[in-house]
């Protein structure tokens, strides 16, 4: 059963003064995260808690995902060479024990960012030395030494979204879906290798064979961890929900990834790649 208009399960209220501490404490660190930025559902959520996904190289990405809320430019600033240590900064403040790292695309960088990446587990390992770092990482246009610099920093867990079916990458314009499943089997393959993890929305028009390939196809790369949400347009000029998928199939499809071989999943209506990060370690 298609639903078109957004149905009662997705009306999550999203109370301002949880949030407050939070805030605070990024303004004060002058630090972005992915949850504000992608104007996430489980923003309260998380900041009443205490999590929040950093967001490093910057609030713009150099590419066009008709999906995403994240602010885009051709050219973004140069990185912050101190932005390491004031995440270091909030994750000790934090107590963190699962930090998740992510970064828009940027494809103006020589290394897309991978030095500044590895720059940021460093001062977290230096500063908190027990936390669990997972880097949600772009494709970094295919360039094989951008992900051995991102490797050569040990992460607990390498994570790169796929996002949706072939047939539908024209939503990620740039990407090319043969290129992330090999950035995920290289990372899989690689000396000392840490599990890896991928994410894909539901309502933008997939079929269930669709989806049922790209889960298989993860597994042959040898992908460990999925997270699976439905996709929320964040405006009227984003790319519109074809479909909200009923609660109960987000149970069906975590089912199946756990048949087929994931160690973990996540997968409901507000699931998103980093939601619930520490269960996947």
């Amino acid at each position: 059963m298609k639903i078109q208009r957004k149905p009662e399960w997705l009306r999550k209220k999203v109370p301002q003064g949880e949030q407050a501490a939070m805030r605070g404490l990024l303004s004060e660190l002058k630090l972005n995260t992915v949850c504000q930025q992608a104007l996430c559902p489980n923003i309260a959520e998380c900041f009443s808690c205490g999590q929040a996904t950093f967001l490093i190289l910057g609030r713009d990405c150099t590419r066009q995902c008709s999906f995403c809320n994240v602010d885009k430019a051709p050219r973004p600033l140069p990185p912050d060479a101190d932005e390491p240590r004031r995440v270091a900064e909030a994750v000790l403040r934090l107590k963190l024990s699962h930090v998740v790292i992510t970064s828009p695309t940027r494809d103006d960088l020589d290394d897309g960012g991978a030095g500044h990446y590895a720059a940021t587990v460093a001062a977290i390992r230096e500063r908190s030395p027990e936390a669990a770092i997972e880097l949600l990482v772009p494709d970094f246009g295919g360039d094989g030494q951008a992900l051995a610099t991102v490797l050569a920093a040990r992460p607990a867990i390498l994570a790169h979204n796929l996002e949706t079916v072939p047939r539908l990458y024209a939503v990620r314009q740039g990407a090319d879906y043969r290129r992330s499943l090999q950035l995920l089997e290289r990372a899989a393959l690689a000396t000392d290798a840490a599990p890896t993890k991928s994410g894909i929305m539901l309502g933008l028009g997939e079929t269930e064979a669709e989806v049922l390939a790209v889960l298989q196809d993860l597994r042959q790369v040898g992908c460990s961890y999925l997270s699976i949400g439905q996709y929320l347009a964040p405006s009227r000029r984003h790319q519109p929900v074809v479909e909200y998928i009923l609660p109960e199939r987000f149970e069906l499809w975590r089912q199946a990834a756990l048949e087929i071989g994931f160690r973990h999943v996540e997968s409901s209506p507000y699931t998103r790649s980093s939601y619930h990060a520490a269960n996947y370690a």
